[in-house]
């Protein structure tokens, strides 16, 4: 079955994000979009997770649907031709920010879980080290390797992907606190590690430049904050519809089940280049090296955003690929396509 699924959004308890972030409207802009799959997003949160069994039942392996209740108060919103089942999947993202080597990291992980008993299991662990109450994407001084430990001691099918990996402040690999490979972030435990979100600012052909991403899965999502956001970016399957399947197809790759994705043009996210947004700055890393890194107006170092990071830790050039690759379609939103008009 071919899939179209955004496994990267928030709820409505996650801070910054639309009072809309319900299961309903997501339910509704997911059939909008052609969307087959989602996270729920949050599970940390208990109560995103009441709301989620309110809504939602058990459907294939793993998955989950929409109630005939609620499905059928959701359908009178969505036109005939655009209306088609929509599952989700129990996931979510951790704000890991903690000291290691002497120096302060934050990275964002997306966390999975095949049951509801994982995630409430999953949340009396996380509670017991921060609080996962006043936001949907909790903030906790937990090492990112020790989320992973957490997870797996739970369900050794709870699985983790680090988010956006080049965003400058909050990512596996970014500039600000993130490290430089994988293996250095989740020390004993990176074999469990199979698969990096890329993120707005970056695409494949970008990310085939650092060889040691070579023996990842890379997945694309929307990381919405409203429920028109979804699927601005996304991951294809051609697979069967379970939690195990897509799994699967991440960790082999199998380019029979493993479709890639659908991108933004890495020039449309806000940390592709390098800057300072208050000063207006906007520059490509041979500017920031001509400017010694210091920004024009206020002379204090630009932040140094996802193209440069990744020049930085590239050991190909532009336009070489690795021995596997799968498909990218790049696309421009239709409401800047029709902004134009």
């Amino acid at each position: 079955m071919k899939l179209v699924a955004d496994l990267h959004i928030h709820s409505h308890f996650s801070r910054a994000t639309s009072k809309n972030l319900d299961i309903e409207h997501l339910a509704q802009w997911a059939q909008f979009k052609g969307v087959q799959l989602l996270a729920t997003g949050d599970i940390a949160h208990p109560g995103w997770l009441r709301e989620i069994k309110e809504r939602l039942e058990p459907a294939e392996a793993g998955l989950f649907r929409l109630k005939p209740n609620v499905e059928t108060a959701v359908a009178r919103d969505v036109p005939p031709a655009c209306r088609g089942a929509v599952r989700f999947m129990l996931g979510g993202e951790i704000s890991n920010i903690y000291k290691k080597h002497g120096q302060v990291r934050k990275v964002h992980n997306l966390i999975f879980a095949p049951s509801l008993d994982a995630v409430e299991r999953i949340q009396a662990a996380l509670e017991k080290i921060g609080n996962i109450r006043s936001d949907g994407r909790p903030i906790l001084g937990l090492p990112s390797r020790d989320l992973l430990e957490i997870i797996l001691e739970v369900d050794p099918r709870c699985y983790l992907i680090p988010a956006h990996i080049w965003t400058p402040w909050f990512s596996l690999l970014g500039s600000k606190s993130g490290y430089d490979s994988v293996a250095e972030c989740f020390e004993d435990l990176a074999p469990h590690i199979f698969a990096v979100e890329t993120g707005l600012s970056s695409d494949p052909p970008m990310n085939w430049r650092v060889s040691m991403l070579d023996r990842y899965t890379l997945v694309s999502n929307s990381d919405a904050h409203s429920p028109p956001k979804l699927a601005r970016e996304a991951t294809l399957f051609d697979t069967e519809l379970s939690y195990d399947a897509i799994f699967d197809a991440l960790k082999t790759g199998d380019p029979r089940r493993f479709h890639g994705t659908i991108e933004f043009f890495p020039e449309e996210g806000k940390y592709h280049y390098d800057g300072h947004r208050k000063c207006s700055i906007c520059w490509h890393p041979q500017t920031t090296l001509a400017h010694s890194g210091l920004c024009a107006v206020c002379g204090k170092p630009v932040t140094v955003g996802v193209y440069h990071r990744v020049e930085t830790l590239a050991d190909r050039s532009e336009g070489e690929k690795p021995a596997r690759t799968h498909p990218f379609h790049s696309l421009i939103p239709l409401p800047e396509v029709l902004s134009e008009l």
